[in-house]
């Protein structure tokens, strides 16, 4: 899959889970916002493994912590951006 598409997946898991626009993703953090509590993130994370065919690690789930920290944890699993 190539670099585009990564992100535009990426992003859209992060739009849908939390209906959020795609200007508010640079800067978003973990529970910067309502919905990323503690079952939001399980619902992003389950969203990118599904969307991604990949299981993450529990290290790097609880890494998990913004959207720029996100893209990096990705890396480890060949997603490249």
């Amino acid at each position: 899959m190539n670099k585009e598409s990564n992100l535009k997946k990426y992003k859209n898991s992060f739009i849908e889970v939390f209906q959020i626009k795609e200007k508010e993703l640079e800067t978003l953090e973990y529970q910067s916002i309502p919905d990323w509590d503690s079952v939001g993130h399980m619902s992003l994370i389950s969203a990118l493994e599904e969307g991604f065919n990949i299981m993450m690690e529990m290290d790097d789930i609880v890494d998990f912590n913004s959207y720029k920290k996100g893209k990096e944890l990705l890396l480890k699993y060949n997603i490249k951006f």
